[in-house]
């Protein structure tokens, strides 16, 4: 059985910082091409960073461009979105995903998703 399970959300102040981790069980994580999507209230969930699994390749969301990092698996198959400067428009349930394609960022492409973690952005 296939499991992804985020942690490390939570209520932060504008720019402050949070790592959201993923850990993956049931497969061979690291042949599996990772990413992050997130639901913000209201609105489509979009994508925000994607990291291939080479860990060669890394993409972003506009928006997030240098102000997240993706990791690669690490050796305990677990994952990380490295979250800096956080901006209340970040306020989102984010989602960690799997996808047997090398790397995409197309929410299309992903097999396995986490149950997703909340993150608050707030004065």
């Amino acid at each position: 059985q296939v499991q992804l399970v985020e942690s490390g959300g939570g209520l932060v102040q504008p720019g402050d910082s949070l790592r959201l981790s993923c850990t993956v069980s049931g497969v061979q994580a690291n042949r599996y091409g990772m990413g992050w999507f997130r639901r913000a209230p209201g609105k489509e969930q979009e994508f925000v960073a994607a990291t291939a699994s080479s860990g060669e390749l890394t993409g972003y969301e506009n928006s997030v461009k240098g102000r997240f990092s993706i990791s690669s698996m690490d050796a305990n198959n677990t994952m990380f979105l490295q979250m800096t400067s956080l901006m209340p428009e970040d306020t989102a349930v984010y989602y960690c995903a799997a996808s047997s394609s090398i790397y995409c960022a197309d929410s299309a492409c992903y097999n396995y998703w986490g149950q997703g973690t909340q993150v608050t952005v707030s004065s």
